[in-house]
């Protein structure tokens, strides 16, 4: 399916240069002088490279086909993780280094959205929030306001995050899987 340049946004999967690319960041920029384009960030989906390209608004891009089915998380171990189909049981796994950091944010049963090129397993779309917990934060310095000032902090799966200065350890968050920045907090 053909799509017009300035239609690219971050997660789409596209075809350029005979491979697969997923965009991982997307910028619309109308220059002073000349039309406007947009300056896409791609990431190689077979072999792990990176590549800058502007796009005009004219130009027509090939948009990958992809099949998206939903799986549920098995477990991982140190070089795969494992899913499987809950309509007809069937499994899958995918490569650990082809999910990258989501690998934390996996968790037993968590629902997942698997994309395939030709039976191949390509990516994975976590769920939009996830609730993860507090393992440890530092303290709030004297002075701080609470809407301009966030603290690191760091999750029981591992990841290191910002917070705000209101969150403790042991508090559970809702996480942004895409951008793995805080929302909110629960009570």
């Amino acid at each position: 399916m053909k799509i017009q340049g300035n239609e690219i946004k971050p997660g789409m999967i596209i075809e350029l240069n005979n491979d697969h690319w997923t965009v991982l960041k997307a910028q619309h920029v109308k220059p002073g002088k000349g039309g406007a384009f947009n300056q896409v960030e791609l990431k190689s989906l077979t072999k792990g490279t990176k590549l800058n390209q502007r796009f005009r608004s004219s130009e027509n891009v090939e948009r990958s086909q992809l099949e998206e089915k939903e799986f549920n998380f098995l477990y991982s171990d140190e070089n795969n993780s494992f899913f499987i189909d809950t309509k007809n049981f069937e499994q899958t796994s995918i490569n650990n280094s082809t999910i990258g950091e989501k690998l934390k944010l996996l968790s037993e049963n968590l629902k997942v959205t698997i994309c395939f090129l030709e039976e191949k397993p390509l990516s994975i779309e976590l769920p939009t929030n996830i609730e993860c917990e507090i393992e440890s934060t530092d303290g709030v310095v004297k002075g701080q306001t609470a809407a301009s000032s966030y603290k690191p902090a760091k999750l029981k799966n591992g990841l290191n995050i910002m917070v705000p200065p209101f969150v403790e350890e042991g508090n559970k968050i809702i996480l942004d899987t895409r951008s793995l920045e805080y929302i909110k907090k629960i009570n």
